[in-house]
């Protein structure tokens, strides 16, 4: 008779507890998507933002990839569905209803991938001793969801992103160094350190000496926020402008905003020729006025008394104007475009554009127009515009602006190429007379994130607010009230360098998506590692279990 193998166990390494509770998970999930939530603006609780990614990474850890996916998805239509409300102003439920479903699809993804890397928390090799390369892995995986996320389908919607969140955070200056990227992986590492420490100390209980890990996780997580905190701030050494932004209001708010196009241009134009009397009156001369997205949604270069408007404006403030316009002609359709209006200049005179280069999806352009028809018939108001092909530089009396046009600030290489083109600040044109102020705070959010970024000062330009300027720091100034007319005026410095972050690209969310494809790789290795040894250790001990067949694995649990 074979006696069975009555030597003790080696114990579980800490974190290798069983998962949560599918309550409990479900739970965890839910309350990671109002954490999310409240990081961003309107409610600005940046630190929110990594505890949800810390109770995100609990709920899937040690979990099958299918509960994974369904975990993130629950926790991600509990973040967007509210965040992206101002959507259903005017369109209705089911749009807005659908661009939150899809977003969630893809926090799906990331909980199936955050299960998938369970087995990196029980790490036993050199170079994951005590199960540290989890955390980053974590981390790595939130920044990879933004890439596939910011990119797909039909150009992708980089809404929502954590570092869209750090406008008020330590973490901020990050975004000098390597971008959105970079910030976004910083507080989901900080979320993957806060959630070790929670799984490594539930595994300690009273042992104090197994409580370390814990206590070296919060220590960690200190580090990255004092790193953040010594990168350098940059400072335009150039000349100084006197820059005025003209937030000129629209008749009423919603889709037909524009119904009476010659009243939101004259608003404009009074507005500016009210600055111009201010002048006169022995203010200081702005050195360039900046309008907003659709400021002028009769077409100055086609329509005479709509460019002659302009000319007279300009004429009166003596400065150029930097108009936003939207552009018909049989030749190149609907352009929504930035437009360089001097004073001085004779009708018919050619003007500097840039021409937006990403239109809206399902906004300023129907892709499957007939499918999109079936949801909702508001499609049919949509003349898809033609995107342009170059970066927006633009010389706007001796300043070269670089020019975005309203989402296009989401998109790190839109913006990135009107710096590399020359941009010595940053001016984002904008219209949120469809949305809410929700919405204009969470793009105002971006343009500090974009003038840390690029060292550039910065500028967003609104028909109905939020109208602001943004400093390297990510400071603002100058903020106007939401749906209220305003002019506002700022010195604001040239810039001339670039920072580390700018001259890097991309390149920094490259290599951290390879670094988390690596995670997956191992964690799919050491899971194969475990199975392979349960394996060998049924092997051995099955004549001593009586009704075990040979080949067959006792006690091998699903979520390995």
């Amino acid at each position: 008779m074979v006696e069975p193998d009555t030597a003790a166990a080696p114990a579980a390494p800490p974190g290798d507890g069983p998962p949560l509770p599918l309550w409990a998970a479900l739970l965890t999930a839910a309350v990671a998507g109002g954490a999310m939530l409240v990081a961003f603006p309107p409610y600005g609780l940046w630190w929110a933002a990594p505890a949800a990614v810390a109770l995100l990474a609990i709920a899937v850890h040690g979990r099958r990839l299918k509960s994974g996916f369904w975990l993130g998805a629950a926790t991600g239509a509990l973040f967007f569905t509210p965040l992206l409300a101002w959507t259903n102003l005017h369109t209705g439920m089911v749009p807005w209803l659908l661009l939150s479903v899809l977003q969630a699809l893809y926090f799906g993804l990331l909980g199936a991938a955050g299960a998938g890397i369970s087995p990196l928390l029980r790490g036993h090799r050199p170079w994951n001793r005590g199960g540290w390369a989890w955390p980053v892995a974590v981390a790595a995986l939130w920044v990879a969801q933004e890439a596939l996320r910011d990119r797909t389908p039909f150009g992708g919607f980089p809404w929502g992103r954590l570092a869209f969140s750090q406008d008020t955070s330590p973490l901020l200056r990050l975004a000098a160094a390597g971008g959105a990227p970079l910030v976004t992986f910083a507080v989901a590492l900080l979320g993957g350190l806060l959630g070790y420490a929670v799984l490594r100390g539930i595994s300690a209980g009273t042992d104090a000496r197994r409580a370390v890990p814990s206590l070296a996780a919060v220590l960690a997580g200190a580090a990255v926020v004092g790193a953040a905190q010594a990168v350098p701030a940059a400072e335009p050494g150039g000349q100084a402008v006197y820059v005025a932004v003209v937030q000129g209001n629209v008749p009423r708010l919603g889709l037909d905003f524009n119904a009476q196009r010659r009243a939101v241009l004259d608003n404009h134009v009074k507005a500016t020729i009210a600055l111009g009397d201010q002048v006169k009156a022995g203010a200081r001369r702005p050195d360039l006025v900046v309008w907003p997205e659709n400021s002028s949604d009769i077409d100055p270069l086609r329509n005479a008394d709509a460019g002659l408007l302009i000319d007279q404006a300009a004429d009166a403030v003596g400065a150029p104007i930097l108009v936003g316009g939207v552009l018909y002609s049989p030749e190149t359709g609907v352009e929504n475009a930035g437009l360089v209006f001097n004073p001085g200049r004779s009708l018919g005179d050619p003007v500097q554009k840039y021409v937006k280069r990403h239109p809206v999806p399902f906004a300023e352009t129907i892709p499957l127009r007939g499918i999109a028809r079936l949801v909702s018939s508001e499609v049919d108001r949509v003349t898809d515009m033609t995107a342009g092909t170059s970066p927006g530089v633009l010389q706007v009396g001796p300043a070269t602006v670089g020019d975005v046009i309203c989402f296009e600030v989401a998109y790190d290489g839109l913006v990135r190429d009107t710096v590399t083109g020359g941009g010595q600040l940053i001016a984002v044109q904008t219209n949120n007379a469809t949305f809410n102020e929700a919405e204009a705070r969470q793009q105002l959010a971006m343009v500090r994130l974009r003038a840390v970024e690029h060292g550039r000062d910065a500028l967003m330009a609104s028909t109905v607010g939020i109208s602001a300027f943004a400093g390297t720091t990510g400071a603002t100034s100058g903020e106007t009230a939401f749906d209220q007319p305003a002019v506002i005026l700022a010195e604001l410095h040239l810039g001339t360098e670039r920072t580390l972050a700018t001259r890097l690209g991309a390149i920094p969310e490259y290599l951290i998506v390879v670094l988390a494809l690596a995670g997956l790789a191992a964690a799919r290795l050491r899971r194969r590692a475990v199975l392979s040894t349960v394996v060998e250790i049924s092997q051995s001990t099955q004549t001593a279990e009586p009704g075990i067949e040979p080949g067959m694995k006792p006690g091998i649990k699903e979520d390995l």
